[in-house]
């Protein structure tokens, strides 16, 4: 399914003389919208066509004038200034919204595998709102790769190895209370990590004991395996309580110690490509070439390190999951590491090294400050989203008391919320939490969008085009389609048909599915939260402006009908971003 500006540009590219190549990645939107809908900068041409951009905005405006979707085409300096004729292009949307459900979806992906690294938080620590990030951003893209056809791997990569583990069995033995870690596995874990930390200020020798301690494990003592294995497990039953509340599943939970048996043959794969180097003492690949400082690989006394294992992890994906594409959502933080990682998997010859991204993402702070897990500073991300629970079944019982399955609506308010409130910011952006703002039911939040889907499903109901499985509206387009032409014919007034604010929803609408293309190829799930934002911004205008159920016959079904592409258009929208979508509020 086209989007408005790929249709528009096929549209144009019938009346043109010249090679509009890349014109649907030009077209804009004016800043006023008396200048028109769209606007087509013509300085591209001009370097091609040896004239200047005022003399060839002339001609093309002549030429688009020709096409039967544009109402006005006007040069002005430099731009191609575009009002189409909003009665042939909301019948073209509505029509192709009843008729083809890849409104919201496309085939781009049809056979490439894309393995996605999300979430990956650290055994016996507290699922905190840091965690959050990754695990929703990784989520949406692994959404809307699906919408494409793709087949997505969703790898949970748990932080299940490392020194921090011989801590762990030190704390352990030293001042754990087996009773008291029953009864609260996490926070009684992570009590004992922040103390051995304390501890360690004042008895640096405790270091020395924790490496020996991990060292044991390596080496498969039996008792500090045995230890391990259960916080591994108890870790994993706390975190899938609030996977569970996120609507969040993997494909693939592999955690650090899975590849363990894996890393020699890394080592030896570099040997063999004479890509090791000793430094130090150390084994690293160099990457001089790339301005980059060296990649350890091996440490003096024989140990492998993070880059070990990622590369490790990288080759399973590729070769035994046949994953093309890796995406590591991972916080900003990591950039240098991801770069060292992906250059070395370029030097080692392998292809699909060209299409490993990090997909980076700023910090989440509460109150101005960063969570460390260290010092205690940790907000648990289950504490907030019950929190969030709680305040949405505080308004519905005193806007809607009578409210049916009010718990159940609570939970998508509330959990919606919190993923609302993270999603519409661009990744890259540091996010400064707040429930308040999150939770509030106007404004750019979630329960705004999920209020204003609502909203449209009520207006349905009433007409009684509701419960339905599928589009239950659209399909009367196409008689107010035939209505609005035969006024066109009879030069009679259709400004009830094509209002600023009908025009304004339907335009909306239009350019989802250019937004989702985006979205997938930019790694930014806010660009598919800000445009649901505009759409909802919109409809309620068209609603308060517009009289939907008591207009004339001709005049209702074509109001119903894009209030149902609005249902429809919010709803798939939500579905990627993971969010649920009350039909009642």
């Amino acid at each position: 399914m086209y989007g408005i500006n790929e249709w528009i540009t096929k549209e144009l590219a019938k009346h043109a003389t010249i090679d509009l190549g890349s014109l649907v990645d030009w077209l804009e939107t004016p800043p006023d919208p008396s200048l028109g809908d769209l606007a087509l900068p013509c300085f591209r041409l001009a370097k091609e066509q040896k004239k200047s951009p005022q003399i060839i905005a002339t001609e093309l405006a002549q030429l688009f004038e020709q096409a039967p979707i544009i109402e006005r085409a006007q040069a002005i300096g430099p731009y191609v200034n575009l009002h189409l004729d909003r009665t042939k292009a909301m019948a073209m949307w509505l029509d192709a919204l009843a008729a083809d459900r890849s409104f919201f979806t496309s085939t781009e992906g049809a056979g490439q595998v894309v393995a996605i690294d999300l979430s990956s938080p650290n055994i016996a620590k507290p699922f905190s709102m840091g965690h959050l990030r990754s695990t929703i951003i990784g989520t949406a893209l692994a959404n809307l790769a699906e919408s494409s056809e793709y087949t997505v791997f969703r790898i949970n990569h748990l932080g299940d190895w490392g020194t921090q583990f011989g801590k762990m069995i030190v704390a352990y033995h030293r001042y754990g209370d087996l009773d008291a870690i029953k009864q609260h596995p996490i926070s009684e874990l992570n009590q004992l990590y922040v103390r051995f930390h304390e501890e360690a200020k004042d008895h640096p020798e405790l270091e020395d004991e924790a490496r020996a301690a991990f060292k044991q494990l390596e080496d498969g003592d039996p008792k500090a395996h045995e230890l391990w294995q259960w916080i591994v497990d108890v870790s994993l039953e706390e975190f899938n309580k609030t996977y569970s509340l996120l609507g969040t599943h993997f494909t693939h939970i592999l955690g650090e110690s899975f590849y363990n048996d894996k890393m020699d043959a890394v080592v030896t794969e570099l040997e063999e490509r004479h890509l090791l180097v000793v430094s130090d003492g150390a084994e690293v690949v160099s990457l001089d070439t790339f301005n980059l400082p060296p990649c350890l690989i091996r440490k003096s006394d024989g140990a492998t390190l993070y880059a070990t294992r990622d590369l490790a992890a990288a080759l399973y994906r590729h070769k035994n999951l046949g994953a093309s594409r890796l995406l590591y959502v991972v916080g900003g933080e990591q950039r240098l590491h991801f770069k060292q990682l992906f250059h070395v998997l370029e030097l080692m010859g392998y292809a699909f090294a060209q299409n490993c991204e990090h997909v980076a993402f700023g910090l989440m702070k509460i109150d101005g400050k960063k969570m460390s897990t260290r010092k205690g500073q940790v907000v648990r991300l289950q504490d907030v989203l019950d929190e969030a629970i709680a305040r949405a079944e505080a308004i519905i019982s005193e806007k809607n008391p009578t409210l049916q399955n009010a718990a159940e609506v609570a939970k998508a308010i509330g959990v919606g919320a919190v993923i609302f409130n993270d999603l519409k910011t661009h990744r890259l952006h540091d996010i400064e939490f707040s429930l308040d703002q999150a939770v509030a039911f106007d404004g750019e939040t979630g329960p705004y969008v999920q209020y204003t889907h609502a909203r449209a499903c009520s207006v349905l109901r009433k007409a009684g085009l509701l419960p339905e499985t599928d589009s239950p509206a659209v399909s009367v387009a196409i008689h107010s389609v035939l209505a609005i032409e035969e006024h066109s014919k009879k030069d009679e007034s259709i400004e009830q048909y094509a209002n600023d604010a009908t025009w304004q929803l339907a335009k909306q609408i239009s350019q989802f599915p250019e937004m989702r293309q985006r979205a997938l190829a930019e790694s930014d799930p806010s660009l598919i939260a800000k445009q649901i934002l505009d759409i909802s911004q919109a409809f309620n205008r068209f609603y308060h402006d517009c009289p939907i159920l008591t207009a004339s016959s001709d005049v209702k079904s074509w109001r119903l009908a894009l209030t149902d592409a609005t249902r429809l258009t919010i709803r798939h929208a939500l579905d990627l971003l993971g969010i649920l979508h009350p039909e009642q509020i």
